[in-house]
């Protein structure tokens, strides 16, 4: 499974990306757990705060939309995760 992260906005308007494939990994459960509760939690509703961070997460072929503050705590661990390692 291949999961990616894009984070735009913030102050800067700097964007990064990264992306891990979970394949042949000793940890791919649990990326896959945590994948599939950010897919469960779906998108926020578009509701940001000014030079806030805005992030599309694609895990396979679908993606949810969330923004800083409204992030879940599965999805900021997703994120943080991702654009560590697959950095």
């Amino acid at each position: 499974m291949r999961i990616r992260v894009r984070r735009t906005g913030g102050f800067a308007g700097i964007e990064r990306s990264a992306e891990v494939e979970t394949s042949g990994r000793p940890d791919a459960a649990d990326w896959h757990t945590l994948a599939g509760a950010v897919l469960a939690d779906g998108d926020d509703g578009g509701r940001g705060v000014p030079d806030g961070f805005s992030y599309e997460i694609t895990v396979g072929d679908r993606t949810v939309r969330c923004r800083d503050p409204r992030l879940t705590d599965a999805q900021r661990t997703l994120i943080a995760r991702v654009l560590k390692e697959g950095a």
